[in-house]
């Protein structure tokens, strides 16, 4: 993970160790879990899983008949959090290697649930979004949902700089664009979470 992203991602708190910084610490997991609302069974992407500690939790709400995959292009990060899911007994969790900005390796239609948190403001979201947000609805199911998790745009003693930093409306407005429409947004003090749905 490069300095930038970990800026936004600094650990407040422990996690699982050697897998890297978490805005997990950062936030209220419960408040951010309480509105995601993943059901049993349900099958759920993480892109840019950093630490994997949303992953983690995730697993936790999916049951044995759902699954989590959890996303880093860093291979050290990915073999870390499978050494962890083993160690947990977490059978539906699976860690991947994979860009963001490629071709995920995934089934059009796959997943009920996609992550991203503190991940876009990394990009150069107008030469990149465009296969980011592609890429997203491909392996969405219709009616699936993203859940965005950016620092607020507002000067802070930690994470990105202002400039790195996107609003709510900077992640929405390209999006109608990709067929999804807002569903939601949280309050997380330092941070925010903002949830679409890709139109049916």
């Amino acid at each position: 993970m490069d300095s930038e992203q970990a800026h936004c991602r600094q650990r407040h708190g422990h996690h699982h160790k050697g897998q890297g910084p978490s805005s997990y610490w950062i936030v209220d997991p419960d408040a951010v879990f309480d509105t995601l609302k993943i059901q049993p069974g349900e099958r759920v992407l993480d892109l840019g899983c950093g630490a994997g500690d949303y992953a983690v939790r995730a697993a936790g709400f999916t049951g044995e008949n759902g699954i989590v995959y959890a996303v880093d292009h860093w291979l050290p990060t990915v073999d870390s959090l499978k050494d962890a899911a083993q160690r947990m007994g977490l059978t539906n969790l699976e860690p991947v290697k994979a860009s963001i900005t490629q071709t995920l390796p995934f089934n059009d239609n796959d997943f009920h649930l996609c992550m991203v948190f503190t991940v876009l403001h990394i990009f150069n979201l107008k030469k990149q979004g465009e296969k980011i947000y592609k890429e997203i609805r491909r392996v969405l199911k219709p009616g699936g949902r993203l859940a965005v998790i950016e620092c607020k745009k507002e000067d802070m003693p930690f994470g990105p700089p202002l400039q790195m930093r996107l609003s709510p409306e900077d992640i929405e407005r390209p999006l109608k664009g990709f067929g999804f429409e807002k569903a939601g947004y949280t309050d997380l003090g330092h941070l925010y979470l903002s949830q679409f749905t890709l139109s049916r």
